[in-house]
């Protein structure tokens, strides 16, 4: 449940936040952090405990009684250790692979942005969100929803190649085509009504994943949220892709991404707020889930 509201309060949003006069100051800041993040990928050793051995007993009685145990008596017994052997182990991975791990070495500049987002959250952005609702009804706004995934398309269609799958990039194609006139200019997702070819997410962060490029670590950022070293990196240059960036002047820019993000938050109020309520502590839980999400969408 906290996973599943964690993806919907966020979902692909913080892409189109990167703006172009951002970008050099992130790039001057952490480019050089960027092999640090082969470091830190999850690595798992498997480790294989050896069987028993069976000491022979020096009493000459117990060592004919010991050679006259058929071998098939001994068969059942090391299959069924060895068995024993390979659930725990199983069980282990399995337990190893669930429990999300990153690195968080900047904790005290990470916790301080949580706090900040919260009170950005609960201060500015849900008040003007409430409003914002109460004067456009639920259809409009997922109409606009639409309309903005479908401007990011360049950024879905050039990660979906770089990860060599072609059948997504061509989706991506006939999405923007179908629904840039039959959905009138995007607002309406007729290539997923009517034609089934459904939403799917591709960012640069999930490239640098899938080529086996690890997290690096944890960071917050204000108003963007949780990241990463490598989803960081992955977002700078997602916003040469992002067609918004490109509008003139830069105000203007902005300003047409901040209405994307209170039209966002308009349609998963109350999302944020069953996160922090379920969580004994609300940043771990977000981390945490933002660490799952990140690896579900790699593997995908």
């Amino acid at each position: 449940m906290l996973k599943d509201n964690f993806v919907r309060f966020t979902g692909e949003r913080r892409k189109t936040y990167m703006n172009f006069k951002t970008i050099p100051t992130v790039i001057i800041l952490f480019s050089f952090f960027f092999l640090l993040g082969c470091a830190h990928n999850s690595i798992r050793q498997d480790t294989q405990e050896p069987l028993a051995e069976i000491d022979s007993p020096s009493d000459n009685d117990q060592k004919i009684e010991t050679t006259q145990m058929s071998q098939t008596q001994l068969e059942p017994v090391l299959e069924k250790e060895t068995e024993t052997g390979i659930i725990e182990e199983e069980i282990a991975e399995e337990s190893e692979e669930e429990a999300p791990h990153i690195a968080d070495p900047f904790y005290i500049w990470n916790k301080g942005w949580y706090y900040f987002n919260d009170k950005f959250y609960f201060w500015l952005l849900k008040p003007v969100s409430l409003v914002y609702s109460t004067i456009f009804p639920e259809i409009v706004r997922i109409g606009v929803s639409n309309f903005f995934y479908n401007i990011a398309t360049p950024i879905r269609f050039v990660n979906s190649i770089l990860q060599f799958k072609m059948k997504d990039a061509g989706n991506e194609l006939v999405r923007l085509v179908v629904n840039s006139t039959l959905g009138v200019g995007g607002f309406g997702d007729f290539a997923k009504g009517q034609l089934d070819i459904k939403r799917k997410n591709e960012d640069l962060g999930q490239t640098f994943g899938t080529y086996g490029i690890g997290h690096g670590f944890y960071l917050v950022w204000p108003i963007l949220g949780p990241s990463s070293l490598r989803d960081t990196i992955g977002l700078v240059g997602d916003g040469f892709l992002n067609p918004i960036n490109y509008i003139r002047p830069v105000t203007t820019s902005i300003a047409i991404t901040s209405y994307d993000t209170v039209n966002h938050t308009s349609l998963h109020i109350g999302d944020y707020e069953d996160i922090i309520e379920a969580a004994v502590d609300p940043y771990v839980s977000i981390r945490d889930a933002y660490v799952q999400n990140r690896k579900k969408k790699v593997e995908e």
